[in-house]
C-alpha cells in the first residue's frame, strides 16, 4: 500500500491541492520523481535523501518512487522537500501514523534534515482551508505568516525529527508541538511606521497640488505631476502614501498573498499592513512592470495593489513599457497569458507621475528661459499617447517656488498630512457606504453603469462639462473620468448632490499636456 500526504502548489494567485504519493519496490535501489517535477523538485531527492539520513532515519535500499497528482499541472519549488521526506518515513514505517487527510505539509529541507522557510505559505494556507484541510505543518519561519489565517490549526517545525517525534505518539521521544496562534491586532499599523512617511507639513507652498493630491487620495485617481527641475515633484510624491487610508483587513490579506508568492514577507510581521509605495525606476522592462517569466510572477503593478504605483521621469519611460499600462488602468488587472497557462493578477492602483514639461525641463518656467527646440519638444512628449493620457485623472503643474516661499523662517506651518488624512478617510468612508452593495471601494472603480447612477450633475453643471469637452477636445473616456473626479470633489464637500464648483474645479485638472 502506497502512502499519501497532502501538499500544495501555487500558480498565479490560484492554489491547487496535490497529492504526494510514494511507493517503494525491491528493484534497483533509486529515488524517481513523476508528475511534472521542475528541476528545484527533481533534485529535491537529494536534499529528502541526506536530510532523513542526517536526521537518525534509515533511507530505504530500495526503489522509491515518488508521484506529484495531478501529473497534469507543473509543480515548481523547493516546498515539496518536506512531504516527500514525510511520504517516505510513513512508507518504510518510521512514523507509525499512517492517516493524513485532514493535515498537509510544505517545507524546503536541507542536508541536516532542518526545515528552511518557503514562499507562498499564506495562500496555500488560505487556499487549503477552503479545500477542507485543518492542520498545515510548516516550518517555523513561516508558522505566524499561516496562522493569520483564523480556524486553521499551524504547526511549525525547525526539523524534520521534530515533526518524526510529534506524530509518533508511542515513541519514547515523542514531543507534541503546539499549534502557533497569532492575534490580528498586533499586525495593525503602528505609530512608528506612520513615522516613516514624508508629511505635507515640510513642504512649503503648492497648495493647489496638495488639494489635487488630496483629492486624488480621496477618489484613489491617477495623478500626473508636472514641473520644472527642483519644484519639489519628487517630495510631493513621497508624502502622498502619508494621507492614505490605512488597509482593512480583507485588503492586508490580499495584499499579502501577492507579496507571500513574491517572497517579500517579513517572517516576524507576515501581515501587511500599509498601502504599498513603488517607485519604479525609467529603466525598468515591460516584463518587470506587468509581470511574468516562464513561471509567472507578479510585476510592480501587483505590488503596488491598493497602493501608489510611482513613475518618476514619466516621460523617460520607454513608449512600450508605459503602453502596457493602458489595460490595467483601465480594469483594475492584468492577464498574463502563456501557451500552457493564463494567469490574471489585481493591480488596482493609484499611478502617480512626475515629468519635466520639456528635455531641458524649464518650458512654461517664469526665472528660466527653455532652451529646447518645437521638434524636441514634442518628440519628447510623443511617449505619452493620448490614450494613456485619457487615463489620468489629474494632471496638475507644479511651479517654482517662489523666493519668499522658499526663504521663508515663519513659524506657520503647512498643513499636515494627519489632518488632510482625516478628510480623505471620510470621503472614503462616504464611498464604501454608498457602494457595499456594488463589490467596489472607491469613485474610480464606477463602471458607466454606476456613473449614471451615482453621477447625476444639473443642467448648469451638464452646460459646464459641455464646454469642457469641447475646450479641452476629451473623449468619451475622459469624459467619464471627469464625472468621477467630480463625484470625489463632492465627496470632499460631504455633499450629496454635484454642484457647479465641484465641476469648476475639476475641469482646471484637465489641460492640455
Amino acid at each position: 500500500m502506497i502512502s499519501q500526504i497532502l501538499t500544495a502548489s501555487v500558480i498565479g494567485l490560484n492554489v491547487y491541492k496535490i497529492l504526494v504519493e510514494v511507493d517503494i519496490n525491491n528493484s534497483l535501489p533509486s529515488v524517481s520523481i513523476v508528475g511534472l517535477p521542475d528541476m528545484a523538485i527533481s533534485e529535491a531527492k537529494e536534499r529528502v535523501r541526506s536530510a532523513i539520513k542526517n536526521s537518525g532515519y534509515e533511507f530505504p535500499n530500495k526503489k522509491v518512487v515518488v508521484n506529484l497528482a495531478p501529473a497534469d499541472i507543473k509543480k515548481v519549488g523547493s516546498n515539496y522537500d518536506l512531504p516527500i521526506a514525510i511520504g517516505i518515513l510513513a512508507k518504510n514505517g518510521t512514523i507509525t501514523k499512517t492517516d493524513f487527510k485532514d493535515t498537509a505539509f510544505i517545507g524546503e529541507l536541507s542536508l541536516d534534515g532542518s526545515l528552511r522557510a518557503v514562499c507562498g505559505v499564506l495562500p496555500i494556507a488560505a487556499g487549503l482551508k477552503e479545500q477542507g484541510i485543518k492542520i498545515l505543518v510548516v516550518p517555523s519561519e513561516n508558522a505566524r505568516e499561516a496562522a493569520i489565517i483564523q480556524g486553521l490549526t499551524v504547526i511549525g517545525a525547525k526539523s524534520l525529527s521534530e515533526i518524526v517525534n510529534h506524530f509518533n505518539t508511542d515513541s519514547p521521544e515523542h514531543k507534541q508541538l503546539e499549534p502557533i496562534r497569532v492575534n490580528i491586532d498586533e499586525f495593525k499599523q503602528t505609530e512608528t511606521e506612520k513615522d516613516g512617511y514624508f508629511d505635507f507639513k515640510d513642504v512649503k507652498g503648492q497648495i493647489k497640488v496638495k488639494k489635487a493630491m488630496e483629492i486624488a487620495a480621496a477618489g484613489a485617481h491617477n495623478i500626473l505631476l508636472s514641473g520644472p527641475p527642483g519644484s519639489g515633484k519628487t517630495l510631493l510624491a513621497k508624502c502622498f502614501p502619508s494621507i492614505l487610508p490605512p488597509l482593512s483587513f480583507e485588503e492586508s490579506i490580499e495584499l499579502t498573498k501577492i507579496y507571500s508568492i513574491s517572497s517579500l514577507v517579513n517572517p516576524q510581521k507576515p501581515l501587511i499592513t500599509m498601502r504599498p509605495f513603488r517607485s519604479v525606476h525609467h529603466t525598468a522592462s515591460a516584463i518587470g512592470i506587468i509581470g511574468g517569466g516562464s513561471n509567472p510572477k507578479p510585476g510592480e503593478i501587483t505590488l503596488a495593489h491598493r497602493g501608489v504605483l510611482f513613475l518618476d521621469e514619466f516621460a523617460e519611460f520607454p513608449r512600450n513599457v508605459l503602453e502596457v499600462l493602458r489595460q490595467p488602468l483601465e480594469d483594475g488587472k492584468i492577464v498574463i497569458a502563456r501557451a500552457k497557462m493564463r494567469l490574471e493578477f489585481p493591480s488596482d492602483f493609484i499611478l502617480l507621475a512626475a515629468m519635466n514639461p520639456c528635455p531641458c525641463g524649464y518650458l512654461g518656467d517664469s526665472e528660466k528661459q527653455c532652451t529646447c527646440s518645437e521638434f524636441q519638444i514634442k518628440q519628447y512628449r510623443s511617449k505619452l499617447s493620448g490614450p494613456l493620457l485619457d487615463r489620468i485623472d489629474i494632471i496638475i503643474d507644479v511651479p517654482r517656488l517662489k523666493l519668499d516661499e522658499l526663504t521663508s523662517q515663519s513659524e506657520q506651518t503647512a498643513e499636515s498630512s494627519e489632518a488632510i488624512r482625516k478628510r480623505v478617510i471620510a470621503a472614503r468612508n462616504i464611498q464604501m457606504e454608498r457602494y457595499k452593495e456594488y463589490g467596489i471601494y472607491t469613485n474610480s472603480e464606477l463602471t458607466p453603469k454606476l456613473i449614471k447612477k451615482f453621477c447625476n450633475p444639473d443642467k448648469d453643471c451638464i452646460e459646464m462639462l459641455k464646454n469642457a469637452v469641447r475646450k479641452f477636445n476629451l473623449s468619451a473616456r475622459a469624459y467619464d473620468r471627469l464625472l468621477k473626479l467630480t463625484r470625489t470633489i463632492a465627496d470632499l464637500d460631504s455633499s450629496e448632490n454635484i454642484q457647479i464648483k465641484h465641476v469648476a474645479q475639476a475641469i482646471q485638472y484637465r489641460p492640455s499636456i
